[in-house]
């Protein structure tokens, strides 16, 4: 069995705009490991986000292809890559995407409901991981009234239950303090040991330097960085 659980082969990315085509990626090749831990780093409007979102099958590459699991995405409807991203993928979005007419406890619920699990089985999952996070105190609020670091805690909640086998996080502690953020950096490697492979897009050089390596981003180029 391939130890590699997702590959971009020849991936290319072009954006329109009106002073001509963008391309952030062209002829990408990228292979990363189960259980692997990888930090995206560059600059701001590098890519790293749009590179995620591309990893995440929300986004449609110009050319090429995203193989999961040693299988090619590109050729599947929409509906079977739905499939696909519920069974395989979790994703930490920078701006939370919570629902916000339900509570933390609920939006934490969702993927294993959506998954065909009972209600009373998602609601004691959902209690484990908002613990662990520790946000379980504010499990029965709304997100209009979490803060901005709780409502990370909480989709990071949220991205975790499904225990899916990869997990896309951009800038995951950018809303979170210091001691926040190593706490969740540590459930990371409390994944990776689990064999979960974590890429997650950064500017926080510490835990960017925790990751087993690093992806530079620059100028549509990316290149591989051992991290110290």
């Amino acid at each position: 069995m391939s130890k590699i659980l997702i590959e971009t082969v020849n991936l290319k990315k072009t954006y329109k705009h009106l002073n001509g085509n963008i391309t952030l990626f062209n002829d990408l090749n990228l292979k990363v490991k189960k259980g692997e831990l990888v930090a995206l780093v560059g600059p701001s409007g590098s890519g790293k986000s749009s590179l995620l979102h591309l990893l995440a099958l929300l986004d449609e590459p110009t050319k090429g292809d995203i193989k999961i699991n040693d299988t090619l995405i590109k050729k599947f409807l929409d509906e079977k890559k739905d499939e696909i991203r519920r069974k395989n993928i979790s994703i930490i979005f920078q701006d939370n995407n919570l629902l916000n007419d339900f509570t933390a406890i609920e939006n934490v619920m969702m993927p294993l409901i959506i998954n065909g699990e009972s209600e009373e089985f998602a609601k004691k999952e959902a209690q484990k991981i908002l613990k662990a996070v520790k946000i379980f105190d504010r499990s029965q609020h709304f997100p209009k009234e979490l803060s901005g670091g709780e409502q990370q805690r909480v989709a990071i909640a949220r991205a975790l239950i499904a225990k899916t086998n990869l997990i896309l996080a951009d800038e995951p502690t950018g809303n979170l303090d210091y001691k926040t953020s190593r706490e969740i950096f540590s459930y990371f490697l409390k994944l990776k040991k689990l064999k979960k492979t974590i890429i997650f897009a950064t500017h926080n050089r510490e835990l960017a330097n925790r990751a087993d390596y690093k992806l530079f981003i620059s100028n549509g180029d990316i290149k591989r960085v051992n991290a110290r």
